[in-house]
C-alpha cells in the first residue's frame, strides 16, 4: 500500500467551488497508465493530471492529463491547474513568471503575471472540416434559426472542437447534446468536443459539450478557447489586431461559472494566442492504493 498525495483546485474562478476543478497528483511515480485512468473514472472530474520527471530539458515537470475516460495528449484547465500547483509546492523557482509543461503534445509554454491569473500559450492550431448547419442544429436540440449564419467548423490545438456560433445567450443554454446526437455529428471522425457559443460585449457567452470524452457538459475548455478566438477572428466576431484581448464565460448555466481570458499576439494571433485565468485552491487529499 502506498499513499498517494493529490490536490483539488477550482480554475478559472476565483471563487471556490465555481469554474472548473481538477485533481493533480504532484508525484505520480510508480503509477502506470492503466491505473491513472482508473483514478481519473474514479475522481470523475472532467480531468485528473500526474506528474512526472520531464523528459524535455526546458520544462518543469511532464503532466499526463486523464478524463473519465481518455487520455488528452494537450488541455487547458489542467495546464493552468497543474502549474498552480506546482508552483505552489515549490517545484518552480522562486520568482520564474515564465515556465514550460511537458505534455503529449510537447512543451507548452506557462507564465504568471501581475494579478496572478497562469496563462497558457495555445498550440498551433488546425483547420478542419465544415459541417452542415441543419444537423448541428437538430443535434443540440435548437431551431435553424438559432444558429449565426456562419458554417459550422473543427479546429483543434491537441483536442478537436467543432464550433456552433449561435444567436443568443437563450439559445446557448438551450443547447443540450447527448451520446447519440455526438456520434451522429461525427459520422466515421474520431470522437471530438462540441462547443456553443455566442458573442457578447465581452467576448463570448459558451458552452462545451464532450459525451465521448466522458464529460456531458464542460465547466471550462481552455484548449477550444484559443481556437474559438480564431474563429470568432476569422468571422468578424472579435478584433484581429495584435494586443486584442476579450474573454470567455463558460459554466455559467450549469453553476460553475468560468472566465477565460484570451490574448491575441500579433495580427490575428500569429505570434501565438494566450488563454489564462485564476486558480483558486480547494483541497488537500490522500489516496491509498
Amino acid at each position: 500500500m502506498r499513499d498517494y498525495r493529490y490536490r483539488v483546485v477550482d480554475v478559472f474562478t476565483e471563487v471556490a467551488l465555481e469554474g472548473n476543478a481538477l485533481a493533480v497528483f504532484p508525484d505520480a511515480s510508480g503509477l502506470d497508465g492503466g491505473t491513472m485512468q482508473k483514478i481519473a473514472r474514479e475522481l470523475n472530474l472532467s480531468e485528473t493530471t500526474f506528474v512526472l520527471p520531464p523528459s524535455l530539458a526546458d520544462c518543469a515537470a511532464n503532466v499526463r492529463i486523464f478524463t473519465p475516460t481518455k487520455e488528452m495528449i494537450f488541455a487547458g484547465h489542467p495546464t493552468i491547474g497543474t502549474a498552480f500547483v506546482l508552483a505552489a509546492e515549490g517545484r518552480v523557482p522562486t520568482g520564474c513568471t515564465r515556465f514550460s509543461l511537458e505534455e503529449k503534445v510537447g512543451a507548452v509554454p506557462v507564465a504568471r503575471d501581475e494579478l496572478g491569473r497562469l496563462w497558457l500559450t495555445t498550440p498551433a492550431i488546425k483547420d478542419g472540416p465544415s459541417f452542415e448547419a441543419s444537423i448541428c442544429a437538430e443535434v443540440l436540440g435548437l431551431e435553424p434559426a438559432d444558429l449565426l449564419d456562419l458554417p459550422p467548423q473543427l479546429l483543434s490545438a491537441g483536442n478537436p472542437t467543432l464550433f456552433v456560433a449561435l444567436r443568443d445567450r437563450g439559445a446557448v443554454d438551450r443547447a443540450s447534446l447527448d451520446m447519440a446526437g455526438a456520434r451522429k455529428l461525427r459520422a466515421d471522425r474520431d470522437g471530438f468536443c462540441v462547443f456553443v457559443f455566442t458573442p457578447t460585449a465581452e467576448g463570448a457567452y459558451s458552452r462545451m459539450f464532450a459525451p465521448e470524452y466522458g464529460m456531458v457538459v464542460d465547466p471550462a475548455t481552455g484548449s477550444s478557447t484559443g481556437p474559438l478566438a480564431v474563429y470568432m477572428m476569422r468571422h468578424g466576431l472579435a478584433a484581429r489586431g495584435s494586443g486584442t484581448r476579450f474573454h470567455s464565460e463558460q459554466g455559467t448555466r450549469m453553476g460553475r461559472k468560468s472566465i477565460l481570458y484570451v490574448h491575441i499576439r500579433g495580427e490575428s494571433g500569429c505570434d501565438g494566442i494566450d488563454v489564462g485565468g485564476y486558480v483558486t485552491p480547494l483541497a488537500d487529499c490522500v489516496m491509498r492504493l
